[in-house]
């Protein structure tokens, strides 16, 4: 199978905090590939170096063999790497409609004095955009929504349509950062069903990083390892749950609940730096 992203020696420093530590990994094309690891193990700091939000100190990140170190995160989206955030990003007082709609429209081609003028060309963009941002919600099961503000949806839906929105640009690399956060048993298995079929019906590959292991275990092939911004393990998800290593880093500690594993002793909370160690 091809590798669709390649990370190379990847590191990122925050002044003396090493957030990203000589990360050597790589994402599988039409693969759903599992990032898992302890709070403050760097996993949201990848997310931000993969979409151009951070530069890396060193090393290399490659799509489709190509570097896109020192890309813009616009450019990188145009490369075909979208994304969603663990706090969920939607234009709150737009519609459904029209959360999905914006990607649809920067990627359209139409002049501003034809959307100023309504021509007919303006305007069978903007029919063309409409049914393509519904079909998204459809997809999600979200259309009888299309009108509702983004705010008003419940968290769960809130997490369907920004996933939409992110499909909207049409990935080839599609990050997910711990979608099921937040959300009750049920929610999540609803949402490790939605995960396959969109990775299935969109022809996308998926890089996901989530503390909830079942989801994990259950989706995701192969599952990479971090701890202290290091490569601590990868492989199937049965190799993983047995790694001595992981198990004494971030498995076999006393769960909080019945989905999400505690963090080991010491392990950072929220960013260390700016988003650092997530």
């Amino acid at each position: 199978m091809a590798h669709l992203l390649e990370m190379e020696n990847l590191t990122k420093d925050f002044g003396g905090i090493r957030a990203v530590d000589s990360l050597t990994c790589c994402v599988d094309e039409g693969s759903i590939t599992g990032i898992i690891g302890p709070n403050g193990a760097g996993k949201t700091t990848v997310f931000n170096l993969i979409t151009g939000v951070y530069r890396p100190t060193t090393g290399a990140i490659l799509l489709e063999g190509a570097s896109i170190v020192g890309d813009r995160p616009d450019v990188i989206v145009g490369k075909g790497v979208t994304r969603t955030f663990q706090n969920i990003r939607l234009f709150n007082r737009q519609t459904c409609l029209e959360n999905v709609m914006t990607p649809l429209l920067q990627r359209t081609p139409c002049s501003l004095f034809s959307a100023l003028l309504r021509t007919p060309h303006a305007r069978r963009v903007d029919r063309t955009v409409r049914a393509k941002a519904m079909s998204l919600l459809v997809a999600m099961g979200i259309e009888s929504y299309a009108d509702a503000k983004a705010s008003t949806l419940p968290y769960g839906l809130q997490r369907k349509l920004e996933i939409a929105r992110a499909l909207a640009a049409e990935p080839k690399l599609l990050l997910l950062d711990e979608p099921a956060a937040g959300m009750n048993p049920e929610e999540t298995r609803s949402l490790a069903d939605l995960i396959a079929r969109v990775h299935a019906d969109f022809n996308v590959s998926i890089l996901l990083i989530e503390h909830h292991m079942d989801l994990v275990m259950n989706i995701c092939s192969p599952v990479i390892v971090m701890n202290f911004g290091a490569l601590l393990a990868v492989g199937r998800p049965d190799e993983v749950r047995a790694d001595e290593r992981v198990i004494g880093a971030y498995l076999g500690r006393k769960k909080r609940d019945g989905n999400k594993a505690a963090a080991p002793e010491g392990a950072e909370g929220e960013d260390r730096h700016a988003g650092a160690r997530r």
